[in-house]
């Protein structure tokens, strides 16, 4: 039984939760563009979203690939899309040191998938009291995120999440078992499928990752049906000229009909 979970007033679990938004902060008028699509989006279907963006993508493919604003201007511009439009926000931290200064902009904390067995990082996010969000690395079973929450958990802080993304399958391909979901749930914290990295094909050429946005759909609906408490979409206006993650990301203009067939899906089994 997972107990009862919060991000800022928003309560996980009891209906079907979205994590919505691009993969790195282009520029502020355009992310200010994206969040108050998906917030007319949220009022007009009744759904709850965190919005999520990078400030800075550490793991790029290529070393001149477009890495984001950087910390400070980032969290600036987050923190306004939180304070303007009154949503909750979310972002990603790759180093101990970042967990606090984060934690003044946004009301979620992501571990990337490929530092989710980083100690000091795990614990430097849960010390902030912020709920972390830890995606499952590409590597590891589901078995394994136990040792991952409870590197968090030690901390006190109990608001864990844990993102189910796909594991490596050969050098291109990644594969969702969707047994994970129940797996990662009877750790006793929600669940989210990320629908869009797990169709990610990395490093297939041209110095950045791949993706198979038609996939989107299928993957999103699987975890769901298996469970999941929530999805996770990177979207974008234009996915093609995205500067980061374009392959995979849903086009903004097609997101609300996706989220009415998972919100379908979520109904049908209970």
């Amino acid at each position: 039984m997972i107990p009862d979970f919060f991000i800022e007033d928003l309560k996980v679990g009891n209906q079907l939760l979205f994590i919505l938004g691009p993969c790195v902060i282009e520029e502020e008028a355009r992310t200010f563009q994206i969040a108050r699509r998906l917030l007319e989006l949220s009022r007009q279907f009744h759904f709850p979203f965190i919005f999520k963006a990078s400030f800075d993508k550490a793991n790029r493919t290529a070393l001149d690939s477009y890495r984001g604003p950087g910390l400070q201007e980032g969290l600036r511009i987050l923190a306004a899309v939180k304070q303007d439009l009154k949503i909750p926000v979310t972002t990603d931290i790759h180093e101990p040191w970042q967990a606090k200064e984060a934690a003044k902009a946004v009301s979620l904390l992501q571990i990337p998938a490929f530092l989710c067995r980083q100690t000091d990082l795990l614990i430097a996010a849960g010390q902030t009291g912020l709920p972390v969000n830890i995606k499952k690395g590409q590597f590891l079973s589901a078995e394994s995120m136990a040792y991952a929450v409870q590197k968090v958990t030690s901390t006190g802080n109990q608001r864990v999440m844990v993102t189910e993304r796909g594991n490596t399958f050969g050098y291109r391909e990644l594969v969702v078992d969707l047994k994970n979901i129940p797996k990662l749930k009877g750790m006793g914290v929600p669940v989210i499928i990320d629908a869009t990295h797990s169709v990610q094909q990395p490093a297939t050429g041209d110095k950045k990752t791949g993706g198979e946005r038609s996939q989107v759909s299928t993957i999103a609906a699987g975890g769901v049906a298996a469970g999941a408490d929530g999805v996770f979409l990177e979207v974008h206006p234009d996915p093609p000229q995205a500067l980061s993650d374009g392959a995979n990301s849903v086009y903004l203009e097609d997101v609300k009909d996706l989220i009415i067939k998972l919100q379908k899906v979520y109904e049908a089994v209970g």
